[in-house]
Parts: structure tokens; sequence; C-alpha cells
């Protein structure tokens, strides 16, 4: 017996007083109606109706089951609409997981209008520079820099970064610019420690059809992308970044970039979510939105050559 399905064709024949009446309206024969009415009295061990030949009323224990079986399928009804409604409006909780300096200069701005527009979509975000295990952490959505291979997840592949090295005018103008990657060995340097290792991060540079990297002697490194680009802005010396991270302080004058001829390509930017959420419109809609995001704001650039992949 299909304990909702006997409920239900108990609440009818209670509301049509007819077992075949209420069949007509279900579209089943009064023998099934009987029998699953039957069967629900032998489950609950209570008669539930009092059968006449000529009418059909509800027993005492009848009439009190019938108002909450009544409430009950209201609520599967409502429960059912409810699911039916979400595959049309984006809503839920996301848990969302970006790198520091994406999430401060670039997600904050912008959230206003992403929450404006899906006012049912409650966000949880965290900024970091390690590599979350979305799945084992129950993260809905990330960013992430540089290639996916953990087959649990999806990954929307946006673009390829650039790696550029630049400094401010002002220090360029009082110590002069590099012509050659060997120059710099003559400058003051700002290093980058990565998250995952604590150690300093190699340049990147291009030569001939391939790239090489650099161990660049560095007087200050930070472990923060944020810090090394607030760095570079006050004037404390040359520093190499992503492009993303640098594009509005370029595209403003408040940086200059020098060795472009030397300039390469960096990792591929990404949002990635596990499998599990590929169907989420909530997720659909915010993954939509961090693209737009990326993909304009680099577009402020120096250049727009993202090189989409």
């Amino acid at each position: 017996m299909d304990r909702f399905a006997a409920m239900g064709i108990f609440v009818r024949v209670a509301e049509r007083g007819s077992f075949s009446r209420a069949a007509d309206d279900l579209g089943i024969s009064r023998a099934r109606a009987s029998q699953q009415v039957a069967a629900l009295e032998k489950t609950l061990g209570a008669r539930l109706f009092d059968r006449t030949t000529r009418k059909v009323a509800l027993s005492s224990d009848g009439a009190e089951y019938f108002e909450r079986a009544q409430r009950i399928l209201a609520e599967l009804v409502a429960a059912d609409e409810a699911v039916a409604r979400s595959r049309d409006r984006p809503q839920g909780r996301l848990r969302i997981d970006v790198p520091v300096a994406f999430g401060r200069h670039l997600l904050i701005p912008a959230l206003p209008s992403f929450t404006q527009r899906y006012p049912a979509v409650s966000l949880e975000v965290s900024f970091n520079d390690r590599t979350v295990d979305l799945v084992a952490e129950k993260v809905d959505l990330a960013l992430r820099f540089g290639p996916v291979r953990d087959g649990r997840l999806v990954a929307r592949r946006l673009f390829v970064t650039r790696w550029i090295t630049c400094g401010a005018p002002a220090y360029f103008a009082a110590h002069g610019m590099p012509n050659e990657p060997a120059d710099l060995a003559a400058h003051r340097c700002i290093g980058y420690l990565a998250a995952d290792t604590g150690r300093l991060r190699e340049w990147q540079f291009r030569r001939g059809k391939g790239s090489v990297r650099l161990r660049v002697a560095c007087g200050i490194a930070f472990d923060s992308a944020e810090a090394v680009l607030a760095s570079g802005l006050a004037g404390a010396g040359i520093f190499q970044a992503n492009h993303l991270l640098a594009s509005k302080a370029l595209a403003s004058g408040a940086l200059q970039q020098v060795l472009a001829g030397h300039e390469v390509e960096g990792a591929p930017v990404s949002i990635v979510y596990p499998a599990s959420a590929r169907n989420s419109l909530a997720v659909r809609v915010f993954a939509d939105f961090i693209a737009r995001l990326l993909q304009d704001y680099a577009a402020r650039g120096d250049r727009n050559d993202l090189r989409t992949r």
C-alpha cells in the first residue's frame, strides 16, 4: 500500500461521501478505492467509516484522522509546488570560496547588484588563497587559478591570465627601468610567498618560444598578493603579478608595466563546483555573475587580449 495514495483516496471519499464518486474523481475503480481504504484501516487498526447500504460516514476515529490527513496532504502539495517554483527562481544558500584579493577588490563591490537581482539566494563567502576541497568542506562554488584535476568537479574555464612585471611610476622615475630580466638584480624587488609552500615564488619570463623561471632576489616578500600590490603601489619596488590583480592600477596609471616583451601566460581561471550541483539554478546564476565580473574587470586593463580558451 502506498500510504500517501491511500490517504488521498480516504480524504476524497470523506469529502464526497461516496466511494463511487471519489473513484470517478480519481479515475480509479470503486473496488480499488475500497481496497485502499480497507488497507489503510488495517494499518491503523481503526475503522475510519461507518458504512451502510445508502451512505458512507466518518467514524469518530475517521473524523479525527480526516482533519490531520487533510493538513498532511496540503503540506505535501505545498512542498511539491515549492520545489517546482525553485526550478524557475534561484533560491537557497550558497557557500562560495574565492581568492582573497579577488574577493575584497572585485567581489565585495559587485555583490549588491547580485543580491538585488536574486534576493532569495543567501551567500556565505570565504576568502583564502589555499586550494579548498569543495566536496569535503561542502562548498558550492569556487574560483580557481590553475589546472583543475579533481574528477568530482565541473570546471568552467574562463580565460588564461598573464604574468606581468610592473611598479609605480615614482619608483621608475627614481631608479630607472629594467630592459631585460637580468637587470632586476640591480633593482628593489617585491616577492610573493606561496600560500601552499611558504616559499618565494619564482618569476616567469618569455624566452624564445618558451618561458623560463628565475629566482629573483627580493628585499621584501609577502604571503598576500594584496600586500604585494599595495607595496608596489607605494613605490617599494618592482613586482610580478597576475594581470587581473594589477589591471585597474595599470589602467589608471598608478602602475606601469615593464619587460612587456618578456611577458608570459599564467594560470587559467576557472569557476568550479561539485558535479552534484550541476543542476542548481542558484549555482548557475552565480557562476554567470562571477564570469561576467572577471571578464569585464580584466577588459579594463591596458590590453584586452584575454585569449579565451
